[in-house]
């Protein structure tokens, strides 16, 4: 199947930059999109961006709309999500996640496969 891998979090100041990594194993759909979700302790895992892999068209939740920039490197198999202006309520595990199709899908569980996450803490 699909391997995501991601990379890129860390510990950072409120106002920092990040920028999240998920590369691809291989293409697994004619036409897919890549999610990004976000999950805090406790709370349940939260849709924040999503892109149309081979349109480039992207869609951002509103929360974060502005400061965050989805994206990808067609060559390399992999996404980004750019950071910026990070927040401590930005705070969680961030999750790559894959499922065929061209439409945004923001629930979880019609995303069908999952990076292993990386952690994102940003300090006030």
């Amino acid at each position: 199947q699909v391997q995501l891998v991601e990379s890129g979090g860390g510990l950072v100041q409120a106002g920092d930059s990040l920028r999240l990594s998920c590369a691809a194993s291989r293409r697994a759909f004619s036409d897919y999109v890549m999610g990004w979700f976000r999950q805090a302790p406790g709370k349940e895992r939260a849709f924040v961006a999503a892109i149309n892999w081979s349109r480039g068209s992207t869609y951002v939740r509103d929360a974060v709309k502005g400061r965050f920039t989805i994206s990808r490197d067609l060559a390399k198999n992999t996404g980004y999500l750019q950071m910026n202006g990070l927040k401590p309520e930005d705070t969680a595990v961030y999750y790559c996640a894959a499922r065929g199709g061209t439409v945004f899908v923001t629930a979880p569980d019609t995303y069908d496969y999952w990076g292993q996450g990386t952690q994102v803490t940003v300090s006030s």
